[in-house]
Protein backbone atom coordinates (compact mmCIF):
# COMPACT_ATOMS: atom_id res chain seq x y z
CA UNK A 1 0.00 0.00 0.00
CA UNK A 2 2.54 2.55 1.18
CA UNK A 3 4.72 1.89 -2.00
CA UNK A 4 1.44 2.18 -4.26
CA UNK A 5 1.48 5.60 -2.55
CA UNK A 6 4.96 6.72 -3.38
CA UNK A 7 4.84 5.65 -6.87
CA UNK A 8 1.69 7.41 -7.22
CA UNK A 9 3.53 10.86 -5.96
CA UNK A 10 6.64 9.94 -7.88
CA UNK A 11 4.31 10.20 -10.74
CA UNK A 12 3.48 13.59 -9.78
CA UNK A 13 6.82 14.43 -9.21
CA UNK A 14 8.20 12.97 -12.71
CA UNK A 15 5.60 15.06 -14.19
CA UNK A 16 6.69 18.09 -12.56
CA UNK A 17 10.14 17.39 -13.81
CA UNK A 18 8.58 16.91 -17.61
CA UNK A 19 6.59 20.49 -17.62
CA UNK A 20 9.76 22.14 -15.60
CA UNK A 21 12.35 20.77 -19.03
CA UNK A 22 9.39 22.32 -21.11
CA UNK A 23 9.76 25.02 -19.65
CA UNK A 24 13.41 25.84 -19.57
CA UNK A 25 13.16 25.17 -23.71
CA UNK A 26 10.54 28.10 -23.78
CA UNK A 27 12.85 30.21 -21.93
CA UNK A 28 15.08 29.29 -24.30
CA UNK A 29 13.50 30.22 -27.44
CA UNK A 30 12.41 33.32 -25.27
CA UNK A 31 16.00 34.51 -24.54
CA UNK A 32 16.78 33.95 -28.36
CA UNK A 33 13.69 35.93 -29.48
CA UNK A 34 14.10 38.77 -27.02
CA UNK A 35 17.93 38.94 -27.94
CA UNK A 36 17.21 38.48 -31.74
CA UNK A 37 14.59 41.37 -31.73
CA UNK A 38 16.69 43.49 -29.22
CA UNK A 39 19.57 43.53 -31.49
CA UNK A 40 18.92 43.06 -35.03
CA UNK A 41 15.45 44.99 -35.03
CA UNK A 42 15.77 47.68 -32.36
CA UNK A 43 12.27 46.22 -30.74
CA UNK A 44 12.42 45.66 -26.62
CA UNK A 45 9.24 44.38 -25.50
CA UNK A 46 8.57 44.28 -21.96
CA UNK A 47 5.84 41.43 -22.18
CA UNK A 48 8.93 39.06 -23.29
CA UNK A 49 11.47 40.36 -20.86
CA UNK A 50 9.01 39.68 -18.28
CA UNK A 51 7.89 35.96 -19.46
CA UNK A 52 11.75 35.50 -19.27
CA UNK A 53 11.27 35.34 -15.07
CA UNK A 54 7.74 33.40 -15.22
CA UNK A 55 9.37 31.48 -17.01
CA UNK A 56 12.48 30.99 -14.84
CA UNK A 57 10.50 30.69 -12.16
CA UNK A 58 7.95 28.17 -13.25
CA UNK A 59 10.53 26.14 -13.89
CA UNK A 60 12.80 26.65 -10.93
CA UNK A 61 9.75 25.74 -8.56
CA UNK A 62 8.63 22.65 -10.31
CA UNK A 63 12.37 21.07 -10.59
CA UNK A 64 12.80 21.39 -7.01
CA UNK A 65 9.80 18.39 -6.32
CA UNK A 66 11.82 15.72 -9.11
CA UNK A 67 15.21 16.89 -7.56
CA UNK A 68 13.78 15.79 -4.18
CA UNK A 69 12.21 12.48 -5.91
CA UNK A 70 15.99 11.99 -7.69
CA UNK A 71 17.69 12.85 -4.72
CA UNK A 72 19.42 15.32 -6.11
CA UNK A 73 18.79 18.19 -3.89
CA UNK A 74 21.67 19.57 -1.47
CA UNK A 75 22.98 17.82 1.47
CA UNK A 76 26.10 16.99 3.25
CA UNK A 77 27.07 14.16 0.87
CA UNK A 78 30.37 13.72 2.28
CA UNK A 79 28.94 12.42 5.48
CA UNK A 80 25.72 11.24 4.27
CA UNK A 81 27.19 8.82 2.12
CA UNK A 82 29.21 6.94 4.58
CA UNK A 83 26.15 5.99 6.22
CA UNK A 84 24.23 2.49 5.79
CA UNK A 85 20.97 2.22 4.06
CA UNK A 86 18.73 2.02 7.99
CA UNK A 87 20.91 5.29 8.97
CA UNK A 88 20.07 7.14 5.45
CA UNK A 89 16.80 6.04 5.92
CA UNK A 90 16.49 7.88 9.73
CA UNK A 91 18.44 10.77 8.67
CA UNK A 92 16.05 11.07 5.37
CA UNK A 93 12.70 10.91 7.63
CA UNK A 94 13.82 13.07 10.01
CA UNK A 95 14.61 15.51 7.95
CA UNK A 96 11.80 15.30 5.71
CA UNK A 97 9.58 15.58 8.76
CA UNK A 98 11.45 18.08 10.92
CA UNK A 99 12.87 20.32 8.06
CA UNK A 100 10.81 19.84 4.26
CA UNK A 101 7.32 19.24 5.42
CA UNK A 102 6.59 22.11 7.71
CA UNK A 103 8.25 24.96 5.49
CA UNK A 104 6.99 23.73 2.63
CA UNK A 105 3.74 23.14 3.93
CA UNK A 106 3.67 26.74 5.24
CA UNK A 107 4.70 28.27 1.92
CA UNK A 108 2.03 26.64 0.40
CA UNK A 109 -0.57 27.68 3.18
CA UNK A 110 0.56 31.27 2.90
CA UNK A 111 0.90 30.99 -0.99
CA UNK A 112 -2.64 30.67 -1.30
CA UNK A 113 -3.72 34.01 -0.35
CA UNK A 114 -0.80 35.55 -1.74
CA UNK A 115 -1.79 34.44 -5.09
CA UNK A 116 -6.08 34.81 -4.41
CA UNK A 117 -5.03 38.94 -3.31
CA UNK A 118 -3.18 39.16 -6.89
CA UNK A 119 -6.46 37.30 -8.73
CA UNK A 120 -8.95 39.42 -6.68
CA UNK A 121 -6.87 42.54 -7.29
CA UNK A 122 -6.38 41.03 -11.21
CA UNK A 123 -2.65 42.39 -10.39
CA UNK A 124 -0.62 43.16 -13.65
CA UNK A 125 2.53 44.12 -14.30
CA UNK A 126 3.34 48.00 -13.43
CA UNK A 127 5.22 48.12 -16.17
CA UNK A 128 3.61 49.60 -19.31
CA UNK A 129 3.51 46.76 -21.71
CA UNK A 130 4.05 43.96 -19.51
CA UNK A 131 2.26 40.78 -18.74
CA UNK A 132 -1.23 40.67 -17.09
CA UNK A 133 -2.51 38.13 -14.72
CA UNK A 134 0.48 38.57 -12.08
CA UNK A 135 -1.76 35.69 -10.00
CA UNK A 136 -0.30 33.15 -12.20
CA UNK A 137 2.75 33.33 -11.42
CA UNK A 138 2.09 33.98 -7.70
CA UNK A 139 -0.04 30.44 -7.95
CA UNK A 140 2.98 28.79 -9.17
CA UNK A 141 4.22 29.88 -5.88
CA UNK A 142 1.67 27.62 -3.85
CA UNK A 143 1.36 24.58 -6.27
CA UNK A 144 4.93 23.96 -6.04
CA UNK A 145 5.03 23.87 -3.00
CA UNK A 146 2.22 21.71 -1.91
CA UNK A 147 4.06 19.10 -4.83
CA UNK A 148 7.25 19.50 -3.13
CA UNK A 149 5.03 18.04 0.11
CA UNK A 150 4.37 15.10 -2.16
CA UNK A 151 7.74 14.65 -2.39
CA UNK A 152 8.47 14.53 1.01
CA UNK A 153 5.77 12.37 1.63
CA UNK A 154 7.46 9.55 -0.73
CA UNK A 155 10.61 10.16 1.18
CA UNK A 156 9.02 9.41 4.30
CA UNK A 157 6.90 6.49 2.72
CA UNK A 158 10.41 5.37 1.06
CA UNK A 159 12.03 5.51 4.45
CA UNK A 160 10.09 4.18 6.85
CA UNK A 161 9.41 0.95 4.16
CA UNK A 162 12.97 0.71 3.87
CA UNK A 163 13.35 1.07 7.68
CA UNK A 164 10.14 -2.18 8.11
CA UNK A 165 11.41 -4.30 4.99
CA UNK A 166 15.31 -3.39 4.92
CA UNK A 167 15.04 -2.45 1.44
CA UNK A 168 17.54 -0.62 -0.85
CA UNK A 169 17.20 2.97 -0.75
Amino acid sequence: MLSRIELWINKISDVCGTVSSVFFILMLFNIFYDVIARYWFNQVSIGMQEMEWHLFAAMFLLAIPYTIRAEGHVRVDFIYENFGPRTKAWVNLIGTLVLLLPFSLLVAWFGIEFSYQAFELSETSADPGGLPYRWVIKAMICVSFVAISLAGIAVVLRSISLLKNGDQL
